[in-house]
């Protein structure tokens, strides 16, 4: 195999979900595309890191300083959803149900890993709650065991809060992550949500 082809494989097999077959499969059609199909490829991913930032207050992606949701009057900001990733945040709003605002922890606590809460953004979290005035929250962590140690946590942090803690309906599979479910299964949960207490 060619060098400059190993070497896209590599990069590209480094993609979560893509082994080295269909890495080899993407370097391959890559190859057939026109010269200017991949350098808007190769822009769009250079402007990913020219482009994209974290929000200021809720640590979603976005463009600017303050993302679109926190910034909007047309938001319910005394309701907050928590969730894990930047990613979660676009398939909640894809569900196209939930109108509250986000809080992004950037990962869930995992002590096999060294994550622990310290490390998320759990205390900025709290002063939030009170600066902000939110009256509930929404714990949208993963169903898988580091997802629900980080809702435990969660949940004994804000218990003596006063605040409404909510989670997402346990229609969900035990075991598996958000990212994986279409909008309708997501917007079922946020409606169905259950108090914990």
């Amino acid at each position: 195999m060619l060098p400059t082809i190993k070497a896209l494989i590599i990069q590209l097999s480094r993609l979560p979900g893509i082994g080295e077959r269909t890495a080899t499969r993407l370097a391959y059609t890559l190859l057939k595309w026109k010269k200017d199909d991949v350098a808007n490829l190769a822009n769009s991913l250079l402007s990913l890191q020219e482009n994209i930032r974290t929000c200021r207050i809720c640590n979603a992606y976005s463009e600017e300083e303050i993302c679109p949701i926190c910034s909007s009057k047309e938001r319910n900001h005394e309701l907050l959803c928590i969730v894990e990733t930047p990613h979660i945040v676009d398939l909640i709003e894809g569900a196209g149900n939930y109108n509250g605002i986000y809080h992004v922890l950037g990962g869930s606590i995992s002590p096999i890993e060294g994550i622990r809460a310290e490390d998320l953004n759990m205390n900025f979290l709290e002063q939030r709650i009170i600066r902000e005035g939110i009256s509930e929250v929404i714990i949208a962590t993963n169903l898988s065991i580091k997802g629900e140690t980080t809702a435990k946590y969660l949940f004994s942090m804000l218990k003596n809060r006063n605040v409404k803690i909510t989670r997402l309906a346990r229609g969900l599979p035990v075991g598996s992550d958000l990212e994986y479910f279409d909008g309708q299964t997501i917007a079922f949960a946020l409606e169905k949500r259950n108090e914990i207490k």
